[in-house]
């Protein structure tokens, strides 16, 4: 049986995407990026849900702890992040008409090695 694994974009990456389709500095996507996950993490640990309507809801999840079958230790109670993508969000990913054609996808690409290239010069 295959597995095929996802693609991974990393934080530097993602960064610097955002940066060429809003055409803003990389330190300025950097800074907002940095800003938008302290406000999402300060609020979903104090119990608010943060909702991002047409994307979808950040909350946490109480978890109870648990005794451990074999060994000494026993888990303690512990809190997750959990996600729940809107309906219009789900929907979009299923579409055929993706704003992200395969074109649009090269074009990043390409211009990121142009970037490096640039970057090691």
């Amino acid at each position: 049986m295959e597995t095929t694994t996802n693609p991974r974009v990393s934080k530097r990456e993602f960064i610097s995407r955002v940066a060429m389709r809003s055409k803003l500095p990389v330190r300025v996507v950097n800074k907002v990026y940095e800003s938008l996950l302290g406000e999402l993490t300060g609020a979903v640990s104090c119990g608010e849900t943060v909702v991002l309507t047409s994307f979808g809801r950040f909350y946490r999840q109480d978890h109870k702890g648990h005794k451990v079958r074999f060994g000494k230790s026993d888990i303690d109670d512990y809190v997750v992040l959990k996600f729940s993508a809107s309906s219009s969000f789900n929907r979009r990913l299923g579409d055929n008409a993706d704003e992200m054609s395969p074109e649009t996808c090269g074009m990043i690409k390409n211009a990121m090695e142009d970037r490096e290239l640039r970057a090691a010069s």
